[in-house]
């Protein structure tokens, strides 16, 4: 009978934790289009963490309104270049240059801080990223349960473009890494 219990409890948190996640994703669009409207360009990525992580906090004072359970890594670019933020459940948000979050973070954080560089090559970068992956990874990693997104300069313009990578691009990182 207790692990009855258990399992439900951890498949309700788990269910939880996917409605904050949907929660502030939509509260992140809808801020960014209102900023886009109102000011006629695209928001600054520090100014959406700065939105989400007030959503976030007014979630914790909130009297009969549950936190947040989720954190959230938001990358995106503006005028200063590709950006990448923390939101934490706090409201708490900090910029990094790599980071981690959920189960076994400060673990890969720790495995990110001693590979990064400044002047890293995308192609490395995402060898990278993979391998950090695999350190906390539970079960067989492959190009079906894995997402890899990039924030690089465009080809065409002199501007950046976000893009996930397909997943015949992942197995061929994954192939390179094993």
């Amino acid at each position: 009978m207790e692990a009855v219990v258990s399992t439900q409890s951890t498949w309700k948190q788990w269910y939880q934790r996917r409605v904050h996640a949907r929660l502030m994703v939509k509260k992140g669009r809808k801020a960014a289009e209102k900023y886009r409207m109102q000011y006629h360009e695209e928001m600054p990525v520090y100014q959406l963490a700065k939105s989400l992580g007030e959503t976030a906090q007014d979630f914790t004072q909130s009297g009969g309104v549950r936190p947040m359970g989720v954190s959230l890594l938001l990358a995106g670019y503006d005028h200063n270049g590709p950006q990448l933020y923390q939101v934490d459940p706090s409201g708490a948000y900090w910029q990094w240059k790599a980071s981690a979050v959920g189960k076994k973070a400060s673990t890969a954080r720790t495995f990110l801080e001693k590979r990064y560089d400044e002047n890293i090559e995308l192609e490395d970068a995402i060898g990278i990223a993979i391998l950090t992956l695999k350190e906390g990874f539970q079960g067989d990693m492959n190009e079906n349960n894995i997402e890899i997104a990039v924030v690089r300069k465009s080809r065409t313009e002199e501007d950046f473009e976000f893009t996930t990578l397909s997943p015949p691009e992942v197995k061929d990182y994954l192939d390179q890494v094993s």
